[in-house]
């Protein structure tokens, strides 16, 4: 097993107890240079009543909290699904320089289905994008999430 799997194993772990709470099943987890995670995000926009409260950005906010800055150009931010345009946009301010991902978002995602902003030449900041790891339970527990609640 890779380190990104297990790093989204890790991801997929969160992401359940975000389901639990009645979130979206999405998680991320950043890690610093070294490899050791600093920071964990859950989708809490049920939880909190925050439409931001995305995996991604509470991820974000505490590495940023751990880190003493915004920039987080040592890190990588490992994410069950694909960032949306919000999540994007926080991920290049930033400066994230390395994104992984599980499932693709065909509806909402801005790292290469919908939209590619990470990649976007006009902007100054460019990320790698690792896409498709553990796509398959990723999607599966998204899928299981939302046939449950129709």
């Amino acid at each position: 097993m890779s380190r990104y799997e297990e790093l989204m194993s890790e991801a997929i772990a969160e992401a359940k107890l975000a389901r639990d709470t009645g979130d979206v099943p999405v998680a991320a987890i950043i890690v610093d240079a070294s490899g050791e995670t600093i920071a964990v995000g859950r989708n809490e926009r049920e939880l909190t009543h925050d439409p931001t409260a995305h995996a991604e950005i509470v991820a974000i906010r505490e590495a940023a909290r751990q880190a003493g800055t915004w920039h987080l150009e040592h890190t990588t931010l490992v994410v069950t699904l694909e960032p949306c345009t919000m999540c994007a946009g926080a991920i290049l301010q930033a400066r994230i320089p390395r994104v992984v991902f599980g499932a693709w978002d065909e509806k909402a995602g801005a790292v290469g289905s919908v939209h590619d902003v990470l990649r976007d030449r006009r902007l100054p900041h460019r990320v790698e994008v690792v896409a498709g790891v553990l796509e398959t339970e990723c999607a599966a527990m998204l899928r299981d999430f939302f046939e449950e609640r129709r």
